[in-house]
């Protein structure tokens, strides 16, 4: 039975890895893990330590779970991404195309007891994930025509209950990244592509406070990956190739969540959350003959989050919520392979209890990824214009299976 469930651990990882979702949150982190919590909009997913999925959340909230608990996830995500270039945009050329795609998510969560104060988790996700594919011939080719950032972190965690209030946790994430950037040269049909992987770590620190018997409050703090993409720069049609490091931090981020039981019909939850986009000033590229430091100046993100859950009945929740999500850059500095402005999601989602063992659970969400308008007048790859569509769509379904 373990091996059984080990190889199936192994292959839903393999499945992930292959198949990260294309979307983002504040900065470049995304908020899409395909757990219940997405039916708030992720508001109160620090506090509300119900199913598997507080592994990551909270690793902290692994102290209410009881016995061991196993969650798989799963969907679609849709973005629909199109530029409006300015008429005196510096570069002519098209619109680009819609720049989004429709990709699937998927992501798993367990939680084992040690003891009843004591317990062990393990979570495989995608932290941070983005691509955009524009036209050839579009105003911002000199920018961006295809990029792709992708990561996958394996988690684990530890959490101790050290009386009956307070709850702490650890663990550690193995993050391994790609990127992949592909721009059009100043010269007619030249292009030139970077890629690059790398595998780092970060640490977290959790807690949760157990205000009472209908109200709790959780802290999670992660802390910054550098990650140092080493691989390729190559031209075409020429041919030349070098080798290249390409640094992007994935910065610290801290969040804090509370859940509080109305009655046994309704609960409020919330959030708030701080990213350090401020430390992506620039992103840094080495050759071995040369380094160039290529201007960012993002600025941190606040990330706000409120919910309902609403109990119909014994079997079935209802859930309903929204998040905001601050800029982290103006249009001075904003580019075409990385357009993150502020976000606001809308999310409805239900969750059924099966039988003791199943909970079942599925959310629908809107998010609206803002004007992200560029003003870069800079004659030889600047861009002036804004989207006129920047949304993304996701339908996401859960199984949670107590053992």
């Amino acid at each position: 039975m373990k091996k059984t469930f080990l190889r199936i651990l192994f292959l839903w990882g393999l499945i992930i890895f292959f198949f990260a979702a294309p979307s983002w949150a504040g900065g470049l982190y995304i908020n899409e893990f395909a757990t219940p919590s997405m039916g708030t909009a992720g508001a109160g997913a620090q506090a509300w330590a119900d199913n598997a999925s507080t592994a990551f959340f909270n690793p902290a909230g692994m102290t209410q779970i009881d016995g061991k608990e196993l969650m798989l996830g799963g969907g679609l995500i849709y973005t629909d991404i199109k530029f409006d270039p300015a008429p005196d945009t510096p570069v002519a050329g098209g619109d680009g195309g819609n720049a989004g795609s429709l990709a699937p998510l998927i992501s798993t969560f367990y939680v084992h007891s040690l003891s009843d104060d004591l317990k062990l988790g393990l979570d495989l996700i995608s932290l941070s994930a983005a691509v955009l594919d524009y036209d050839d011939n579009w105003a911002g080719r000199r920018q961006c025509l295809n990029t792709k950032i992708f990561t996958v972190t394996l988690h684990p965690s530890l959490a101790y209950r050290v009386n009956n209030w307070l709850s702490i946790a650890g663990g550690v994430g193995l993050i391994y990244g790609e990127l992949e950037l592909e721009l059009a040269g100043r010269d007619p049909g030249r292009k030139i592509t970077i890629d690059g992987d790398d595998l780092e770590y970060t640490f977290n620190l959790n807690a949760l406070f157990e205000m009472s018997d209908r109200t709790r409050l959780g802290v999670v703090y992660w802390s910054e990956a550098d990650l140092n993409f080493s691989g390729d720069v190559q031209q075409q049609p020429s041919g030349q190739q070098a080798g290249v490091d390409t640094a992007l931090p994935l910065p610290q981020w801290a969040r804090a969540g509370i859940y509080h039981e109305i009655n046994d019909y309704v609960a409020l939850l919330g959030s708030i959350g701080w990213e350090d986009w401020s430390s992506l000033e620039n992103v840094n590229i080495s050759l071995a003959s040369a380094s160039a430091a290529l201007p960012r100046n993002w600025e941190d993100t606040w990330h706000f989050a409120a919910g309902v859950h609403y109990r119909l009945s014994k079997p079935m929740l209802l859930q309903f919520g929204i998040a905001y999500d601050t800029s982290p850059v103006d249009a001075e500095d904003r580019t075409a392979d990385m357009p993150v402005d502020r976000q606001i999601r809308y999310t409805i989602g239900t969750q059924f209890e099966k039988s003791e063992k199943l909970t079942i659970g599925c959310t629908l969400e809107y998010v609206d990824l803002g004007d992200a308008e560029i003003n870069n007048s800079n004659p030889n790859n600047g861009l002036i214009g804004e989207y006129k569509n920047n949304d993304m769509f996701a339908l996401v379904i859960n199984f949670n299976w107590k053992f």
